[in-house]
C-alpha cells in the first residue's frame, strides 16, 4: 500500500468502529494528522479521496464531515461511470449481463415483499408505457421507474443503486429507440405485462422468470444490434 492508501485505511477504519460515525465532524487537519500520526500532507491527500468517493463531505467554513453512508450516496457514482461507458460495446454488454444477473433475482424478491400500494405503482407506470407506445422518452422514463418501483419493493437500498447504476438512462434510451424502430417495443411491452402479473400473484419463481425472459431478450437485441453497428462502420 501507499502511504495516502494507509491513511485514507486509518480514516475509513475509525469510520468502520464508529469513532466517526455518520454526520460526525472530522478533527481540524492539524489534529487528525497529529492523531493517525501522518503529515498533514497525507492526511488532507487522504480526505480529497474519501471526499470523492462521498465518504465524507467538505464543507468550505465549517470542517469535514463523514456524509450519512447511505448506499445510494455511496454508490452514486456508478450511474455516471456507466453513461461514459456507452461508447465502449464490451463494457455495454457485461453491464447487460450484471443486470441479467441480479434483476430476475430481484424482481423474485420483490414479489414476496411487495405491498398492495407498491403495485398500483407498478401499474401506473405499465399503464403509461402502454399509452406512449411510440413516444420513446415517455417509454424510457416509465420503464426505468417500472423496474424502481419493483426493486424498491424489496427494500434493499444497496441493490436498488446497483440496478440503477447499471441501467443507464442513455443505454434505455439507445434500446427503446431501436425497439420501436424495429417493431418490437409491443413485445416488450407485453413482457413488462407478464412481470407484472407474476407480481400480482406473489409468485417469486414465476417472477423471477418473466424478468430473466425480458432482460435476456433485451440483452440479445442489443448484441444483434451492435454487431450490425459494427459492420457498418
Amino acid at each position: 500500500m501507499s502511504l495516502t492508501d494507509r491513511a485514507i485505511a486509518q480514516i475509513r477504519e475509525l469510520i468502520r468502529s464508529g469513532a466517526l460515525p455518520p454526520g460526525s465532524k472530522l478533527p481540524p487537519e492539524q489534529k487528525l494528522a497529529a492523531q493517525l500520526g501522518l503529515s498533514r500532507n497525507l492526511a488532507r491527500e487522504a480526505v480529497k479521496a474519501l471526499a470523492m468517493a462521498r465518504v465524507l463531505e467538505i464543507r468550505r467554513g465549517d470542517g469535514t464531515y463523514v456524509t450519512s453512508l447511505q448506499p445510494s450516496l455511496l454508490l452514486e457514482g456508478l450511474g455516471r461511470a456507466v453513461e461514459l461507458l456507452q461508447g465502449d460495446s464490451g463494457a455495454l454488454l457485461d453491464l447487460m449481463e450484471v443486470r441479467r444477473l441480479l434483476e430476475p433475482a430481484a424482481t423474485a424478491l420483490a414479489a414476496t415483499r411487495i405491498s398492495d400500494e407498491e403495485l398500483t405503482e407498478v401499474k401506473r407506470h405499465l399503464d403509461a408505457m402502454l399509452a406512449a407506445r411510440d413516444d420513446i422518452e415517455e417509454l424510457n422514463a416509465h420503464d426505468a421507474a417500472f423496474h424502481r418501483a419493483i426493486v424498491a419493493a424489496t427494500g434493499n437500498e444497496s441493490l436498488l443503486t446497483l440496478l440503477e447504476g447499471v441501467s443507464g438512462r442513455t443505454l434505455r434510451a439507445r434500446i427503446w429507440r431501436g425497439l420501436v424502430d424495429t417493431r418490437a417495443a409491443d413485445r416488450t411491452v407485453a413482457e413488462h405485462e407478464a412481470i407484472f402479473d407474476a407480481l400480482v400473484r406473489r409468485d417469486a419463481a414465476l417472477s423471477e422468470a418473466a424478468a430473466l425472459l425480458h432482460v435476456s431478450n433485451t440483452e440479445q437485441w442489443l448484441r444483434v444490434h451492435l454487431r450490425s453497428v459494427q459492420s457498418l462502420s
